[in-house]
């Protein structure tokens, strides 16, 4: 009988352990990738992060003289903020442009100059837990995909004949991607997604063995845990690639082959997933979201063709 309840006693000492250790390792790999207070810099190392988003307009955001702060209360009653550029030509068109992973709204600020030349009027959100937003936890797209539709609605709201397309990269990317599964307004006619990644469970996956060379079993489950219970999202159904496969919504792929954050085969993936309208643009010598600069007249020219088929 003795050496029976050693043995129980020995067994709930590893049970645990266990335990702890479980909850250690999924409470360390779940504030690295989605506290917004956890430094990233392990994420990132050497090379620059999101912030390969700044480019030389960086301020034009906020010298616009028609620039104005806009904010909605999210369904989780989150106070969001936008830039907010109307165009001196008084159009319809409306280009919602989202910025990336720990970045925020005025980092893709040359983007929304481009857009904004293009003639379109410009929101730049700031996702939950960026910049100005309020948010505890980052979303990777999944929870921010019903704030963009939040925005779309505030658009929609204030120009009823609105023509609106949406413009992300990376996470912004992703966002916009997951955002084309939903049942979206009339008013959405396009889609551009530079460097998304086809799921969150693969983007970290795939960290996970560039950073640390671990296999996704068992950290990538135990961290699946942490986050749905402290961001009430699961990483598995944060998916881009099962959102495109309902999508109606055009949609143009763009990626650098050179890019190792987000890898390159993710464009291929989510391009053959996706059901509705489709167009890809690989940028050679680009590394991750800096296709732009690499080479903005084809990108550049490439986005405006394919805008101009779905947008008057």
């Amino acid at each position: 009988m003795k050496k029976k309840k050693i043995i129980i006693i020995i067994l709930i000492l590893i049970l645990l352990a266990t335990i702890g250790i479980g909850s250690y390792v999924g409470n360390y790999f779940y504030n690295l990738a989605l506290d917004p207070n956890t430094s990233k810099d392990m994420i990132f190392g050497d090379d620059e992060d999101e912030g390969l988003e700044v480019q030389e307009d960086v301020d034009w955001l906020l010298k616009n003289s028609n620039y104005e702060d806009k904010y909605i209360l999210s369904y989780d009653n989150l106070k969001l903020h936008a830039y907010q550029v109307i165009n001196e030509n008084k159009s319809n068109k409306w280009a919602i442009v989202i910025h990336g992973y720990t970045s925020e709204g005025k980092l893709v600020s040359a983007k929304a100059k481009y857009l904004y030349e293009m003639g379109y009027n410009i929101l730049v959100p700031d996702l939950r837990a960026h910049g100005e937003s309020e948010g505890n936890y980052i979303g990777m797209g999944w929870h921010d995909r019903l704030d963009i539709i939040d925005w779309i609605n505030y658009i929609i709201n204030n120009n009823n004949d609105s023509e609106i397309i949406l413009h992300g990269t990376s996470m912004g990317a992703s966002t916009v991607l997951m955002v084309s599964g939903e049942r979206l307004p009339s008013n959405v006619k396009a889609i551009v997604a530079d460097c998304g990644y086809t799921s969150v469970w693969d983007e970290f996956s795939y960290q996970l063995r560039s950073l640390f060379n671990l296999k996704s079993f068992p950290v990538m489950n135990l961290s699946n845990i942490v986050t749905q219970i402290k961001a009430r999202y699961s990483l598995k159904e944060a998916s881009a690639i099962d959102q495109v496969k309902k999508s109606n919504t055009p949609i143009l792929y763009i990626h650098g082959n050179k890019d190792t954050f987000v890898p390159y085969y993710m464009m291929d993936e989510l391009y053959n997933a996706t059901s509705s309208e489709k167009e890809k643009l690989t940028i050679t010598g680009a590394e991750h979201a800096n296709a732009d600069l690499v080479n903005p007249k084809l990108y550049w020219n490439t986005v405006s063709n394919f805008l101009n088929k779905y947008v008057k």
